[in-house]
C-alpha cells in the first residue's frame, strides 16, 4: 500500500509539471501565431525595389557614409526580417537580477511592425514567456509564467505605440534599407558624428539621434523618451541602444552585439544585452 502511494506521488510530481509546461507551450504558440497574423494583416508594399546611391544626395555626411558602408549598390530593399537573438535581461527591481533569454523577432518594415517572442529562464524550473512589439500601431508587452500565468501586460494605447515605434526605429540597423529617405525617414545634420532622424506611422511620430564612428557604422541610437516601468507606473525616460561587431547578413552589414539602457540622471542603467545569432530576410519582389 505504501509503495503504491509513493508511486502515485512520484507520478504526480513528474507528470503535473510536464502537463503544465506542455499546455503553456501549446497555448503560447497559438497566441504567437495570432499575433503574427495581426502583423501580416497590416503589411504594406515596399517601394522602390532596390537601393540606388543617388538617393543619398543631400543627406548629412555621416549618414551617407553609413549607407555606403553597409549597403551595396542595387541592394534589394528589406520587406520583412526574422532575427534570432540570445542574451540576458535585468528583471530586478530593487537590485540587479540578470536572467538569460533566447528570442525570435519578426519584423515587417511597412507598416512598421515587430514581435519579439522570447523564453527567459527566470528561476530554476520556472520559465517566463514574453511577447513585446508593435502590431498595426498598437504597442504590446506580455510576460507569462509557463506561458499561462500573466505577470506583465501593457496598456495598448498611443503612448505604448510610440515607445515600441521608437525601438523599431533604433533596431532598423538590423534592416538598414528601412532607414533610407525613400522609406519615409527624414535626416537632419547635427555634426560629423551625429544626425537626427524622424519617422512617422499613421500620425504617431518619433525622433532619435544616431551616433556614427570613423568607419561610418552606427554605434548608438538615443531617444528622448520611452516608457519605463517603475513599480506600477510608467515613466517617460531617455533611452539608448548601443551596437558593435558588424557582420554580413543578406548582403548588408548589421551589428551582431547590442545593449539597451535607460539614461538616468545618475547615469546609464543597462537592462538588456544580446547577440544576433541569425538574420533572415524577405526582400521586395
Amino acid at each position: 500500500m505504501l509503495l503504491n502511494t509513493l508511486f502515485f506521488v512520484l507520478f504526480a510530481l513528474i507528470m503535473v509539471p510536464a502537463v503544465i509546461i506542455l499546455l503553456g507551450v501549446t497555448r503560447w504558440q497559438s497566441v504567437t501565431v495570432a499575433l503574427v497574423e495581426r502583423l501580416e494583416a497590416a503589411r504594406r508594399a515596399v517601394t522602390p525595389r532596390t537601393f540606388e546611391r543617388d538617393e543619398l544626395q543631400g543627406l548629412p555626411e555621416p549618414v551617407q557614409a553609413y549607407f555606403h558602408a553597409v549597403l551595396s549598390a542595387r541592394q534589394p530593399l528589406v520587406a520583412a526580417a526574422e532575427i534570432a537573438q540570445e542574451g540576458k535581461i535585468d528583471l530586478g527591481r530593487a537590485r540587479t537580477r540578470w536572467v538569460p533569454f533566447r528570442a525570435r523577432q519578426r519584423v515587417f518594415v511597412a507598416r512598421p511592425g515587430w514581435l519579439w517572442d522570447a523564453r527567459l529562464r527566470w528561476l530554476p524550473g520556472l520559465g517566463l514567456f514574453a511577447h513585446q512589439g508593435l502590431l498595426a500601431g498598437v504597442g504590446v508587452a506580455r510576460y507569462k509564467l509557463f506561458g499561462l500565468i500573466p505577470l506583465v501586460r501593457s496598456r495598448e494605447d498611443e503612448a505604448g505605440a510610440r515607445s515600441e515605434l521608437t525601438r523599431f526605429f533604433a533596431e532598423a540597423v538590423w534592416y538598414p534599407t528601412r532607414l533610407l529617405p525613400s522609406q519615409g525617414v527624414t535626416w537632419e545634420a547635427i555634426d560629423d558624428r551625429h544626425a537626427r532622424a524622424t519617422l512617422e506611422d499613421d500620425g504617431v511620430g518619433v525622433e532619435v539621434v544616431f551616433t556614427f564612428d570613423d568607419g561610418g557604422m552606427v554605434r548608438s541610437v538615443r531617444a528622448p523618451a520611452r516608457e519605463r516601468r517603475v513599480g506600477g507606473t510608467r515613466i517617460e525616460t531617455p533611452w539608448e541602444m548601443r551596437f558593435w561587431e558588424y557582420r554580413e547578413h543578406g548582403g548588408m552589414l548589421i551589428p551582431a552585439q547590442y545593449e539597451m539602457a535607460w539614461v538616468l540622471p545618475q547615469g546609464r542603467q543597462v537592462y538588456a544585452q544580446g547577440r544576433v545569432s541569425e538574420a533572415r530576410y524577405k526582400f521586395t519582389p
